[in-house]
């Protein structure tokens, strides 16, 4: 295209030596006696046609301009590039591009991936007994999102900073309710699951562990990865037969009714220790409303301050929430009680089908049937959960963990030592189609069927004896129940997780916010009759440093306007 321009340029300017010398024949023509003037006058005519032809080019760039011509070239160059960069990104390599140094996953790894866990469960597609969701959801034998995909990256100009949401295909919420199937899906080998009742735990071992979780030795630690088609272990609640009742984290009379009552999906969430603003859902449909409860988790500090801020009665409910108290709680540490209702779900509702968790700082903004239907029955799995957006290795999330004064350093670092005495190791490309080793486990969706209960079991009791860092324990719980049998995790993408929920901060991180800066709007300056000289009526823009620092204040005003409004709205 470059060269096209500069060929018309040297047309147009090379024809120019060539009219000089028609016009010096023709005045040599004048002076000779021996031609007629006929002849000259058809030599002039033929030589200005000539003039014309050769200089239209030249008429048409300098009508145009070259800032124009410049402009176009450029614009059919930008074209060509975008066009070339989705053809790149629509080809991108299938082997997955893993950087152990840093911990740090890149997309081609996420969409590689996630492109091979799905194949892997497509080929098991033909086994699943229920047929009702692939009839309810085909056109001409393909599912209504099969040929979805993700939209090209944005230019690297426009790319926040941060992990943020992507699109995500969700069924109309009609459609996702008619592919709900009919039949619980298969538990592989695990059958019958019972739970260790002990009115008096005693810790004989050195590890942590409480009177809550029963102290389980390391031989029954061991025992209890062993899948069995019957099997007894510990799973919290070790004092009662009924959970929530004298066995710590109990419920009073009306709500333990209340949580054995059969409901096909619930969604769940918990605020301990006052330490989050309640979010209500959006989006969620009216059959949803009717028939999926909601259940937040409080403890009494939380609700003294809900009473004191008048946020909760005697109706129990704040919204679409059905507010549970919880009385004895079974830890000092905040963050270990959310663990509770987090992991064992199906301890405190042993009569529902499916579950949705959410932690409390998360606001759902999809509707819990959609939802399933795209991270569950749309998958073939039975439990999802969202790895984490930067990092998939356990050991590099634990250094994460000490960084950021997570939890005590030398318990992090003994937790991380026991893991790799067993056999954990880095995370690499062998692992494959597992493509983390670290969840973002803010949010579990869950079929609770006995390999899943199992597996939350085991995930709560590792919680239970060593941190209440979730996210460095998941893993191994994970690869000991799936090198005994064949069954498998959705671990969807984070930024698909965040197409459903909006992540809010910690009330202590609201409450501590500096006071927004005041925007001050100058009016505009009004002509002065007594000022003179050139630049009369003209402001004199800013340059350099002083414009730039005047835009960062201005973000930074308007950053502090959204958080106070945000505060107002949560309160």
């Amino acid at each position: 295209m470059t060269g096209g321009s500069l060929g018309l340029r040297t047309g147009s300017y090379g024809s120019l030596p060539n009219i000089k010398n028609v016009f010096a024949g023709g005045g040599r023509l004048l002076h000779s006696k021996s031609f007629g003037s006929t002849r000259k006058n058809s030599i002039m005519m033929l030589s200005g046609s000539r003039e014309k032809e050769r200089s239209l080019p030249s008429v048409w760039y300098r009508c145009l301009g070259r800032r124009k011509v410049s402009m176009l070239l450029l614009v059919a160059l930008t074209l060509l590039v975008f066009v070339l960069g989705c053809f790149v990104v629509n080809r991108v390599s299938t082997s997955p591009t893993v950087d152990q140094r840093s911990g740090t996953m890149s997309m081609a790894h996420y969409l590689n991936g996630a492109h091979n866990e799905a194949s892997r469960i497509l080929r098991r597609k033909d086994q699943h007994k229920d047929k009702k969701y692939y009839a309810a959801n085909s056109v001409n034998g393909a599912h209504p999102c099969a040929n979805f995909t993700f939209p090209p990256p944005p230019p690297p100009n426009l790319r926040r900073i941060g992990p943020r949401p992507c699109p995500v295909c969700y069924l109309p919420v009609g459609q996702a309710i008619a592919s709900m199937p009919s039949s619980p899906s298969e538990s592989p080998v695990l059958h019958n699951l019972t739970y260790v009742h002990d009115e008096n735990p005693i810790k004989t071992e050195p590890h942590g562990g409480s009177d809550f979780g029963g102290y389980p030795s390391l031989k029954q630690r061991n025992d209890s990865f062993d899948i069995q088609e019957s099997m007894t272990v510990h799973c919290g609640f070790v004092k009662g037969n009924q959970p929530g009742h004298r066995t710590g984290f109990d419920f009073d009379e009306s709500d333990l009714e209340e949580l054995q009552q059969f409901h096909e999906i619930i969604v769940a969430s918990a605020i301990f220790g006052n330490y989050d603003v309640i979010q209500q859902p959006r989006n969620i449909s009216e059959e949803a409303k009717k028939n999926v409860p909601f259940y937040m988790f409080i403890d009494k500090e939380t609700e003294a301050y809900m009473k004191n801020k008048s946020m909760i009665d005697d109706s129990k409910r704040v919204g679409l929430w059905r507010i549970v108290v919880i009385d004895n709680v079974p830890y000092s540490d905040a963050r270990r009680n959310g663990k509770v209702p987090k992991l064992l779900l199906h301890r405190i509702f042993p009569n529902i089908h499916y579950s949705i968790w959410i932690d409390g700082k998360l606001q759902l903004v999809v509707d819990p049937y959609q939802i399933l239907e795209r991270f569950l029955w749309r998958e073939n799995a039975n439990f999802a959960i969202s790895r984490h957006y930067r990092r998939f290795d356990v050991f590099v999330e634990a250094e994460a963990n000490k960084a950021a004064g997570k939890y005590d350093n030398s318990s992090i670092d003994a937790q991380v030592d026991f893991y790799k005495k067993e056999g954990l190791t880095p995370y690499s490309d062998a692992k494959l189609p597992i493509t983390s080793d670290v969840p973002e486990g803010c949010v579990l969706i869950k079929e609770h069927v006995p390999i899943t209960n199992l597996f939350t079991c085991l995930w709560f009791n590792e919680v239970d004896r060593f941190t209440p860092r979730d996210q460095l324990s998941f893993g191994i719980v994970r690869d000991k129940i799936m090198a005994k049998v064949d069954w498998h995790i959705n671990m969807f993408m984070d930024c698909e997780r965040r197409n459903f929920v909006i992540q809010t901060y910690h009330r202590d991180l609201l409450e501590n916010m500096p006071p927004p800066v005041a925007v001050i709007r100058r009016p505009p300056a009004l002509p002065n009759a007594n000022f003179r000289g050139r630049n009369q009526g003209k402001r004199t823009p800013r340059r350099g440093r002083d414009r730039r620092s005047g835009s960062r204040h201005h973000r930074r005003a308007s950053a502090g306007n959204r958080e106070e409004q945000f505060l107002l709205n949560a309160v």
